[in-house]
């Protein structure tokens, strides 16, 4: 089983109706800037609820009834059994322009000669007649001879990975294969990076111990100047973690390889990021008092009821 079923106590119970209102806050408006309406959200928990309880709670050497269900969740049991008779909607497909750019990037800042002497990525000729230059072209190739170089290069100028210098050369404007623009490949990320912070924060929380990496430091009341400051060194000091931890990442992965080892039931995965955010002191906290906690858990209803 995963999780655990024991009860809150009234106490922690309010912690954690304070936490998801502070957690959620950011969340919910960005949902209502997309006009992302409450009852489209409300049926999404209702599904996500079945679908994890269904999942990660069950019963060993028992059938997961739906009465079970129902007391895990707190949804009627008839809109349980609805949902579970509506075909489950998987999750999103990878976009294309991610699959084949996070193996671009990869190359290009982790393997000769597309890095100099510093291992940095090198900006690139976007072709060349010449075997021994590298060239955009090449880097491409390198990687797939199905998807023509300008057609990627034209889709990373508009997603802002890369950009063209002075000297009409391909230059990777981020060493992490972040989009700056297009809506679909920043949402994927969004997506894969929050629900893997989630989790380790949840894990955290369901521990006594702290089996996961996750700290921050966080200072108010500071001047303009002194955040822009630290935004900056955050920035420089978090690529450089990434880079480091990518090129170690690749070195494993090749061994492995090497090894015969690159398939096995054995086989795990890692999520290691960084983030930086600023406002004004006063904006987007999201805090809760103790009384507005109270109230919000004393407005749950008590499990087996419906939950709209």
């Amino acid at each position: 089983m995963s999780g655990s079923e024991s009860p809150p106590s009234v106490d922690s119970a309010a912690v954690l109706v304070a936490m998801l209102r502070r957690m959620l806050r950011p969340l919910v408006r960005f949902l209502v800037s997309r006009q992302v309406q409450y009852p489209l959200v409300s049926r999404l928990l209702k599904s996500l609820y079945v679908e994890v309880a269904t999942s990660d709670f069950p019963l060993e050497d028992k059938r997961l009834t739906v009465s079970r269900l129902s007391l895990l969740t707190g949804i009627h049991r008839r809109e349980v059994k609805r949902i579970q008779e509506q075909a489950a909607p998987g999750e999103a497909p990878t976009p294309p322009a991610i699959t084949l750019g996070a193996q671009i990037v990869a190359r290009w800042t982790g393997e000769a000669p597309w890095i100099d002497d510093e291992g940095r990525p090198r900006p690139l000729r976007r072709q060349s007649d010449e075997g021994d230059i590298p060239s955009f072209q090449r880097l491409v190739n390198s990687v797939s001879v199905d998807i023509h170089p300008r057609s990627v290069l034209d889709e990373w100028l508009r997603l802002g990975i890369a950009s063209i210098d002075e000297d009409g050369a391909v230059a990777l404007k981020s060493e992490a294969f972040v989009p700056s623009r297009g809506f679909e490949e920043k949402a994927h990320y969004v997506g894969r990076n929050l629900r893997d912070h989630l989790a380790a924060a949840a894990g955290n929380l369901d521990s006594d111990e702290s089996p996961f990496l996750e700290r921050s430091v966080h200072y108010g009341s500071l001047p303009s100047a002194a955040v822009e400051e630290l935004s900056a060194l955050a920035r420089e000091a978090g690529q450089e973690v990434l880079v480091r931890i990518n090129d170690r990442a690749r070195e494993l992965k090749r061994g492995a390889a090497e090894r015969g080892e690159s398939e096995g039931l054995d086989h795990r995965r890692i999520t290691f990021g960084v983030y930086e955010f600023d406002a004004p002191t006063n904006e987007g906290a999201g805090e809760v008092s103790g009384s507005s906690a109270e109230r919000a858990l004393n407005e749950v209803p008590e499990g087996g009821g419906d939950a709209d």
